[in-house]
């Protein structure tokens, strides 16, 4: 009988992620299945290092649970097999592999270690899918407040883009510096950098971006549309045909990129609202290692403790 550990977030999928966590049973009928609230947990550090050899962690929750996760744990215990049950609302990381909502759970160490970070008004720190920068922030920011006025019901987020371009958004003027070359650009709609090619449940900005083997980031830059056509082009950013756009439209890859904008605006980490926001700036993974390298300096620095 196997053990297992499943750390699943109470808030994904609209608050429903403790009942979601629990249909991972039917994958391990006859397994010890332990769950703890992932959110209740102090230092992920200390939950590690006590954690038993045979005990297996599952992590259960969406986009926002995975950027927690990654963001609480030392490298280091990605060593130790990590499986992921995605339970969340936008899942971007699963639509990016092909796998839906509520599979059987997969070993998700490939995908978080050489994982690039974003530094947002003086704090640094991991993500795993993208960061959204402009309407998209937007969508969030107004996301966030109907989920305070109307708990549990479900954001539509595309509706809300589609009022932000007609109505209430208004885009920036924006400069780009990748990798010391500096370029400025006018009416910026959407600047994203991204380890993935998803983001905003089911936005594909960069279609060539491949999380395992880049080693470099993603940006694209949506720039020099009206309000009209600037509506009908987005629908393309879904399927990857907004490229054909290139006049009006930049992608480029770089292993640094800071984006300004004039004004401040609402940015998006994995879902995740920052307000206010002037400017941002990614950072590649320089210090790449394979997961097996992980597993050996794990092995000698166990030899060694």
């Amino acid at each position: 009988m196997a053990r297992y550990k499943v750390l699943f977030n109470p808030y994904s999928d609209n608050s429903r992620g403790e009942a979601e966590c629990k249909k991972i049973t039917q994958y391990y009928p006859n397994d010890q299945l332990e769950f703890e609230d992932l959110t209740k947990i102090k230092d992920l550090n200390e939950f590690f290092a006590s954690l038993p050899d045979d005990v297996t962690v599952v992590l259960s929750g969406g986009d926002g649970t995975i950027n927690r996760f990654i963001n609480g744990v030392d490298e280091k215990y990605f060593a130790r097999d990590i499986y992921y049950f995605g339970t969340g609302t936008g899942n971007d990381f699963l639509f990016d592999l092909g796998i839906k909502k509520g599979q059987k759970p997969f070993l998700m160490n490939p995908y978080i270690i050489n994982l690039p970070t974003v530094t947002v008004k003086g704090r640094t720190s991991k993500f795993i899918n993208g960061i959204g920068y402009g309407i998209d922030g937007f969508c969030c920011e107004e996301g966030d407040k109907l989920r305070v006025k109307k708990p549990g019901k479900k954001i539509n987020y595309t509706l809300i883009a589609i009022l932000g371009l007609l109505f209430k958004y208004s885009p920036t003027n924006a400069k780009v510096i990748a990798d010391g070359v500096t370029k400025n650009y006018k009416k910026v709609w959407l600047a994203p950098t991204m380890n993935g090619r998803y983001f905003g449940g089911g936005i594909m900005p960069t279609p060539m971006q491949n999380r395992l083997k880049n080693e470099k980031v993603s940006t694209m830059v949506f720039h020099n549309w009206l309000r009209l056509p600037a509506l009908v082009a987005f629908p393309s950013t879904f399927t990857g045909k907004h490229v054909k756009y290139t006049k009006k439209i930049d992608i480029f890859s770089s292993k640094e990129v800071t984006v300004e904008f004039d004004r401040p605006t609402a940015l998006q980490i994995d879902g995740e609202t920052v307000l206010d926001v002037t400017s941002y700036t990614v950072r590649a993974c320089e210090n790449r290692v394979s997961l097996e390298e992980r597993r050996q300096e794990a092995a000698v620095l166990k030899v060694n403790s």
